[in-house]
């Protein structure tokens, strides 16, 4: 993977003041381009050995490969959960026009 290979990074948090914080706070750092916050997400997992349900609001972040390290740094440090969900994956196509602003937006 190249460093200025686009990704999506994908995080959750269980209120939106929060999500909307960690967003602000990765653009306003450049660590990412954009970040989508959706609310209205509800999610089932194990925690503790006991299968959980709780609303959340997803986070989709758009960056690059070289900023990744510091954008799962910057989550884990913003973040409330003890073990926040942070998912990387390619972006193995889209509009070129869009990858190129997406690049030069995070430095």
């Amino acid at each position: 993977m190249s460093g200025d290979e686009a990704i999506v990074v994908l995080s959750s948090a269980g209120r939106h003041e929060e999500a909307a914080s960690i967003a602000a706070s990765l653009v306003e750092r450049r660590l990412a381009a954009c970040v989508q916050v959706v609310p209205g997400v509800t999610s089932f997992y194990r925690w503790e050995g006991a299968v959980e349900q709780s609303g959340e609001c997803l986070l989709v972040v758009k960056t690059t490969a070289a900023r990744y390290d510091e954008v799962e740094g910057a989550i884990r440090e913003l973040h409330s959960y003890v073990t926040p969900e942070i998912v990387r994956l390619r972006v193995e196509g889209g509009s070129s026009a869009y990858v190129d602003w997406l690049r030069e937006s995070v430095v």
